[in-house]
């Protein structure tokens, strides 16, 4: 998975769009946990955390939306 620009942007409104990891990971042709990995790399690189994540549910989070 693309770790840089245009790839994590992709990435984050894929996740957005369909508020599941593993529909995201599918619609960009890489596995779920390297599209997890990568989104949390990016979150941990800006210091912001983009989704509230349960067991059951991804949602955007305030500084997400």
């Amino acid at each position: 998975m693309k770790t840089s620009g245009l790839g994590e942007l992709e990435a984050i409104l894929a996740v957005a769009r369909h508020r599941s990891f593993r529909a995201a990971a599918t619609e960009l042709g890489v596995s779920t946990s390297a599209l997890s990995h990568s989104v949390a790399a990016l979150e941990a690189r800006i210091g912001v955390r983009l989704f509230n994540r349960t067991t059951r549910s991804v949602s955007l989070s305030e500084a997400g939306a």
